[in-house]
């Protein structure tokens, strides 16, 4: 057994957290514009897997040792929850839902990851606010989708809506099994290991949904293959792997506060430079969300340890 890693300085965390909100918050547009002209599952799954080579390379150049079995396979699992479930789903939404909706409609995710560690053995039970704000975010998206509406009118498809909020769950998963599960592995080995194994289920569904034949190179424009090295660099490497650091380092619930500043950045980025409307709808909805997620992430931090 590896002895204990010192805790990391609060400039790391602070630095981390940063990460997080800013880059994710712009990954929901390189997403969008990377599934303009490239098939949504091959797109990600070729993503992560690369980005999981380099960092496994680096990581064994620097005189990492080579992952066991059980650390193979536990990470794997995690990454499908996470890749494949979460961001894969997600990915394939961008292609009817706009980046920033998708961003806002991921804000109800702390909800989930609240449920999921709720139902955990040993979790803790939500308060009667969280309760209460469960129901708020739930509102909100409801708004945000406007099922009495149809497409033509303004509302938001179903199907990608369902999609998300299916992602939203797989992560919760993920990210609570992370949380608990022991293989010993460094952060950033996992995070490798994790990317590999949902890049590899990715591929996996691109091949049986049949991605591989509709992709064409020639047809990917630049600004696809711009997003996508993106994507591969600050989305994956940056991104991911300092999630998975976070997870390791901080409490579940504080983690989860990217979900409502993300939000923010993508809806911004989106009518900067994609000319995304930004309407009433999506600016009441939102408040809702984020004042959901706001109070359970203060709920549950007053019961974390510091």
């Amino acid at each position: 057994m590896n002895p204990p890693a010192p805790a990391p300085s609060r400039s790391a965390l602070l630095l981390a957290f940063a990460a997080i909100y800013l880059i994710w918050g712009s990954t929901y547009l390189g997403i969008r514009v990377a599934v303009e002209t490239m098939p949504p599952f091959l797109m990600a799954g070729v993503r992560f897997t690369l980005a999981g080579l380099l960092l496994l390379g680096f990581l064994r150049l620097r005189g990492a040792p080579w992952p066991t079995l059980r650390q193979w396979r536990i990470n794997a699992i995690i990454g499908t929850f996470l890749l494949l479930g979460g961001n894969g789903l997600v990915v394939w939404a961008e292609q009817v839902i706009p980046s920033g909706v998708t961003a806002l409609l991921i804000g109800v995710s702390p909800l989930f990851i609240v449920l999921t560690e709720w139902m955990w053995p040993g979790g803790i039970r939500p308060t009667v606010v969280t309760m209460g704000a469960l129901a708020l975010g739930f509102a909100g998206v409801t708004w945000l989708a406007a099922p009495w509406e149809n497409s033509a009118q303004g509302g938001i498809s179903l199907t990608g809506l369902a999609a998300i909020l299916v992602a939203c769950v797989s992560w919760a998963i993920g990210s609570i099994y992370s949380r608990h599960a022991k293989h010993d592995a460094d952060a950033f080995v996992a995070s490798a290991l994790q990317m590999l194994g949902g890049g590899g289920s990715l591929l996996l569904a691109a091949l049986v949904l049949g991605d591989f034949t509709r992709f064409n190179a020639a047809a990917v424009t630049l600004n696809s293959w711009v997003a996508f090295v993106y994507l591969v660099t600050m989305g994956s490497l940056v991104g991911f792997s300092t999630f998975v650091w976070l997870m390791k380092h901080s409490t579940p619930a504080r983690v989860a506060t990217y979900a409502y500043v993300n939000p923010v950045v993508a809806v911004f980025l989106g009518w900067l430079l994609l000319g995304e409307p930004i309407g009433p709808r999506t600016l009441v909805a939102s408040a809702i969300i984020v004042a959901a997620v706001a109070i359970i992430t203060t709920q549950k931090s007053r019961r974390d340890p510091a």
